[in-house]
């Protein structure tokens, strides 16, 4: 018996990390339908052979309030006695139960293959700005950070040459010699 509080304790956890999982807001008592079909993914319940995806979206309907979006710790043992089962079907009632209860006990919500680092040749191409041209190039300096306004915005000199003449700020030096 000491075992079985153990377990229930321990899918109480699981029920909380899997509800505030993706949701800031979340108070970790109630769980979506996303997060359901998640938990079930995660935790092999949803094998893709005696359960699918669609089996977990039937039970976890089945199971809500009507007019209600999630569901309830209660409710969530009752979708897993419902799901028992189906996952396990050579055992009895009580066996699928308690081996789905050790399917989903003290799980976590898993990340991997969430997001992947792109490491292509092509991004790196497409992103070093020593290979920019045209109006792009005037944006960054050398060593590739960008200029800010300067970069974006034509500022005006107000030194009265042209604005790409080479021998700009020479007129002193000329009028000196003579």
């Amino acid at each position: 018996m000491a075992e079985s509080m153990d377990i229930m304790e321990q899918l109480s956890v699981t029920f909380k990390k899997f509800a505030v999982h993706g949701d800031h807001k979340a108070t970790g008592k109630e769980l979506n339908g996303k997060n359901w079909a998640k938990l079930c993914k995660d935790c092999n319940i949803a094998d893709g052979k005696t359960t699918t995806s669609t089996d977990v979206d039937i039970v976890f309907t089945k199971v809500k309030a009507k007019s209600s979006r999630v569901i309830t710790y209660e409710e969530f043992k009752k979708a897993l006695e419902e799901l028992a089962p189906r996952r396990f079907k050579g055992q009895s009632k009580e066996e699928a139960l308690q081996s789905i209860y050790r399917l989903v006990a003290n799980k976590e919500p898993a990340n991997l293959g969430v997001t992947k680092v792109l490491k292509a040749a092509a991004v790196d191409r497409l992103t070093d700005s020593s290979r920019f041209t045209g109006s792009h190039k005037e944006r960054f300096d050398s060593s590739g950070r960008g200029r800010g306004r300067e970069g974006r915005e034509e500022l005006v000199e107000n030194t009265g040459y042209v604005g790409a003449y080479r021998n700009a700020g020479t007129y002193e030096e000329k009028m000196k010699d003579k």
